[in-house]
């Protein structure tokens, strides 16, 4: 029975570490890589009589280069104290957004910028001729939180679009939140059918070398689910090309035909939420080449892009159109992203959390809680402290359960003895030695899932916090004891090119002691060297993970070590009791006769 627990355990923990990165939601039917043409106009010979179409020309579907700025652009600015919004005259749209508390690199003076480098401004108009990044508008009206722009399209359609920038102090309003409008006006007397519109939710770029899926993606909601893109789809290969499943060559781009109620574009701390008044019709996902030399790490030589697809009626003479959005540009704080006064209910799932959602979502806003508390206290280590105070408030929301899984563990290992002598005698009748090995469990008050089920209650919240870490923006660059970044492995040197992260091998320090203090219970000699070889694994397999995670592991374990020993000098109320001593002081040991 304890060597099933045990292999049980161990599968779960294994299965769990592999669904969080191997396995990922899956897209919606996709067509063929490589799409050749843009999404259609509405066809001529489609319409009724009298109404003209406005025609639409072809793009190229690889990307074969950046965009960069138009000679004499015309720059505006929106700004507040979160983001500065820089806009161009040239498609009448975003150019790049400056996040105002967050810095490019650490140490850095200059801001955290997303959709830099880029393909194209971000609203920008794709797929229509005569409106896309190199037509220039007018700039009709400019303040401080608004700019409006207009052009004439063929002469037959006016487009005006306006920007509209909060501060936050407004109800109903986010500070990293624009509000934007498009709007299509008949100039003719005549009924026009517009082509498919597609809107630029902009460009991503990896924040480090180390991405795979969960890290930079393309989400989307189609009202009753969500689903994300990851950038490892358009990438090819994997591990499954190898047997002939899937191939090996990279897909320029994906289209994504569905109800879209709301789109995302994000990297690991932040994120781009387009959320249309009317919804989109499709999705499209593309693999963006970067500018990068030989030395730059192969995960860096790509980002993501993204637009999404609307249908517009056709408009009648004199007729106008008005596509509204709410556009946010900024980290991605779940804080901030759950406000249903803002976003919409399930805008927040582009935290990726996943299975575990639930778990990460009460750990962080309660490491949230924490930080409040602390920042006054310790300004300079406030995270460093939130994670190590949250992960002590878990050990001791849960120390009933590993108490409880400790003393059962020590009960185990005291009935090993028995356990063995029990499968000598009963080797050749299973029936046997199972009704046999239960009694002796009844017989001494163990419960043989005592040792398991407590500490597989806790795993979920082990497993929210895992990801709740990864990609919490608001560790990004902050400090705590040697570490200058709890959002990257706390290296402080290399030695002959490898780092040398010390977080990491202090967790795996404290695993070690801990396995030599927990009691075995199980005799079998594989199993026994299985559990020893554990914390080097984990050790090797979570090296270069963030420091944060590290930190919550090594105070973790370190925190199992005192609730160890503790343990181990406890009398169990298995223990038999021993013998009194005689009225002279003098101990009688309890000697067992001999048979004769």
């Amino acid at each position: 029975m304890d060597k099933k627990n045990i292999t049980i355990g161990v599968a779960l923990l294994l299965a769990a570490f592999a669904s969080m990165y191997f396995t990922a939601p899956q897209p919606q039917p996709a067509p063929a890589a490589g799409r050749t043409d843009t999404p259609a106009a509405v066809a001529t010979s489609d319409q009724p009589p009298g109404v003209t179409t406005v025609p639409t020309t072809a793009r190229p579907t690889e990307i074969k280069a950046l965009s960069t700025d138009v000679v004499g652009a015309q720059a505006s600015l929106l700004a507040n104290s979160f983001i500065e919004v820089r806009l161009t005259n040239y498609g009448g749209a975003i150019k790049e957004v400056a996040l105002r508390k967050f810095a490019e690199t650490l140490g850095s003076s200059q801001h955290y910028i997303l959709n830099q480098p880029r393909t194209g401004p971000m609203l920008g108009i794709v797929d229509l001729p005569g409106l896309g990044q190199d037509t220039g508008f007018e700039v009709v009206s400019q303040t401080a939180k608004e700019v409006v722009y207009r052009t004439v399209l063929d002469g037959r359609i006016e487009v005006t679009r306006r920007y509209y920038l909060p501060d936050g102090s407004e109800p109903g309003t986010d500070p990293y939140q624009l509000k934007h409008e498009t709007t299509l006006r008949n100039l003719t007397d005549e009924t026009l059918a517009l082509p498919r519109l597609a809107l630029s939710i902009g460009t991503v770029i990896p924040t480090s070398d180390n991405v795979y899926g969960l890290r930079m993606n393309n989400g989307y909601s189609d009202g009753k689910d969500q689903h994300f893109i990851e950038n490892t789809k358009l990438e090819g290969g994997g591990f499954l090309s190898m047997f002939g499943i899937g191939s090996r060559v990279p897909t320029p781009e994906l289209t994504t035909n569905s109800s879209v109620q709301w789109a995302s574009l994000s990297n690991q701390f932040f994120t781009t939420i387009l959320t249309p008044s009317q919804p989109g019709v499709g999705l499209v996902t593309r693999r963006v080449p970067l500018n990068v030399t030989p030395e730059t790490s192969p995960h860096l030589s790509h980002g993501l892009g993204a637009e999404t697809l609307f249908d517009l009626k056709p408009l009648g003479p004199q007729a106008s159109v008005t596509l509204a959005a709410d556009f946010y540009v900024g980290p991605k704080e779940y804080p901030r992203l759950s406000n249903g006064d803002v976003f919409k209910a399930d805008q927040d799932k582009v935290m990726h959390y996943g299975f575990f959602r639930f778990f990460s979502q009460i750990l962080l806003t309660m490491m949230d809680w924490v930080h409040g508390w602390m920042e006054p206290i310790s300004p300079q280590w406030g995270w460093g402290w939130a994670v190590v105070i949250t992960t002590l408030i878990l050990k001791i929301v849960f120390l009933p359960l590993t108490l409880a899984a400790a003393k059962s563990g020590k009960r185990m290992q005291k009935l090993q003895p028995e356990m063995k002598e029990l499968r000598e005698k009963f080797k050749d009748n299973p029936q046997k030695m199972q009704q046999a090995t239960m009694e002796l469990f009844k017989k001494h008050k163990v419960n043989p899932m005592g040792g398991c089920l407590p500490i597989l209650l806790t795993m979920p919240f082990f497993f929210g916090f895992f990801i709740m870490l990864q990609s919490a923006a608001e560790l990004r660059f902050e400090s705590f004891l040697w570490a200058s970044d709890l959002a990257a492995p706390d290296t402080v040197a290399r030695v002959f090119g490898l780092p040398i992260n010390i977080m990491p091998l202090l967790m795996g320090a404290t695993m070690i002691i801990q396995m030599r203090l927990t009691p075995m219970p199980s005799t079998d000699n594989a199993q026994v060297k299985i559990m020893k070889f554990m914390p080097w694994i984990f050790t090797l397999f979570c090296y270069n993970f963030s420091c944060a995670l590290a930190l919550y592991s090594t105070v973790n374990g370190a925190f199992t070590i005192g609730q160890q020993l503790v343990i181990n000098r406890m009398k169990d109320d298995g223990d038999p009791a021993p013998t009194p001593a005689p009225a002279g002081g003098r101990r009688v040991k309890n000697v067992t006769p001999r048979k004769k």
